[in-house]
């Protein structure tokens, strides 16, 4: 007897629906038509099953204290930096543990049931750090959650940094993050990023750093952690996140940049709906859109991912953690429209971060963990176009949250007619 069969599934990349045998938390069999019995059966009914949502950069710690101390009245990051920085010394342990449970609980609804949350260690308290090291442990039975350690004001730049973030790594944050564009020169960022890494080799560790997060085309971050990546032996195991400066570089030197990313296998993390929204504040017209670029990253062969960042926080005012809301605005604002295109972008909040994360037994093959997402649509372009409801998120083999579906009917002199928004 098997715990669970998934029926009539509608995979990504299979046109036929499909069954998936679930027992002992993971998948079984993968197989249409399947002859059994189990002890929990769902009709997916044709609609799409896909490996969870995955959020590749977010800010747990500061997530939902929309307003605190005030709303960030110009929208743009210095202010939203200046805002948590007055934040911060307010924030207790149970306060923040309080708002990270309640947005866990948000994410699970939306079906991502995985998170890399940077967290800030620039306070000596680092009561970030062990709220979130708690939230991680009280949640893993539902959600993976990696963090990172994060120098928000200077690695270099604030005395006591280093000294935090060793002492967060301590206390088990998992990975080593920075903020290179953020110190006082361009020389000292490159110091921090090579110091970071060399912290990170000691200790056997990821690294995942804020890079170049600016419209500056002269940061040229990105390629210094290329650089020590390879030094180091790192391959594989660096992100470079927002990478937004590179929407504003010389063609001819990303033309030499992106094979060095490539060379040192690092993943790129862009955060659209952030992007789109911080970077050109400088520009009159015309404005620039700011993300770093994505097609053209993909297209040689790197590892792309997308992240939410915020949700409701001093720099981001909206937001339900909907890993589809990030995705549609990324394949809008990197003009990937095409079939093909829009699938890789489905794969950028799926399996990409996947990979990134070193997240085992993720996906939907035999073998792998029964964690999955049934979505009120047929295929990964229709999910991006209509960010469906999800019917059921399981973990495990086990269903951990569902929304009913969405059936809107519209009258017209009297007779009844349901919508689908589908052709």
């Amino acid at each position: 007897m098997l715990d669970l069969i998934v029926r009539n599934a509608r995979l990504p990349h299979e046109a036929e629906p499909t069954d998936l045998a679930v027992l002992d938390g993971k998948i079984v069999q993968v197989k249409p038509a399947l002859d059994a019995q189990a002890a929990e059966e769902i009709d997916a009914a044709g609609h799409l099953v896909t490996a969870p949502f995955i959020d590749s950069h977010f800010h747990m710690d500061a997530t939902l204290t929309y307003g605190q101390p005030r709303v960030n009245a110009s929208g743009t990051l210095l202010e939203g930096i200046a805002l948590w920085a007055e934040l911060k010394p307010t924030l207790s342990v149970d306060e923040i543990k309080a708002r990270a449970l309640r947005f866990c609980r948000w994410s699970i609804a939306r079906g991502t049931l995985a998170i890399r949350s940077h967290v800030d260690i620039s306070d000596d308290r680092l009561l970030a750090v062990q709220a979130l090291i708690d939230v991680r442990e009280e949640m893993k039975p539902w959600l993976d959650i990696q963090l990172v350690a994060f120098p928000q004001d200077g690695f270099l730049r604030l005395p006591r940094a280093r000294e935090n973030l060793l002492r967060s790594l301590d206390m088990g944050v998992d990975v080593v993050g920075g903020i290179p564009h953020f110190e006082r020169t361009m020389a000292d960022g490159a110091d921090s990023v090579r110091q970071l890494c060399e912290i990170a080799s000691k200790r056997g560790l990821m690294v995942d750093m804020h890079c170049d997060e600016s419209d500056d085309p002269l940061s040229r971050h990105i390629e210094t952690l290329a650089c020590e990546t390879v030094r180091l032996g790192l391959q594989g195991r660096v992100a470079g996140s927002h990478l937004t400066s590179m929407h504003s570089m010389d063609n001819y030197y990303v033309s030499k940049l992106m094979p060095l990313i490539m060379e040192a296998r690092i993943h790129v993390i862009a955060n659209p709906l952030i992007n789109i929204t911080l970077q050109g504040r400088h520009d009159t017209y015309p404005k620039r859109r700011g993300m770093t670029r994505v097609k053209e990253l993909m297209q040689a062969g790197i590892n792309v991912s997308m992240g939410h960042d915020c949700v409701m926080d001093p720099w981001y005012s909206l937001g339900s953690h909907d890993m589809l809301d990030v995705a549609q605005m990324g394949l809008h604002v990197a003009q990937m429209t095409g079939i093909k295109e829009m699938q890789a972008v489905f794969q950028a909040v799926t399996a990409n971060p996947a990979r990134a994360l070193h997240l085992d037994g993720y996906g939907l093959d035999v073998g792998c963990h029964a964690d999955m997402v049934i979505l009120q649509c047929k295929d990964p372009v229709e999910a991006l176009r209509l960010r469906p409801a999800r019917l059921f998120v399981i973990r495990r083999g086990k269903i951990i949250a569902r929304t009913m579906p969405s059936e809107p009917v519209v009258t017209l002199d009297g007779v009844e007619e349901t919508v689908t928004f589908s052709l």
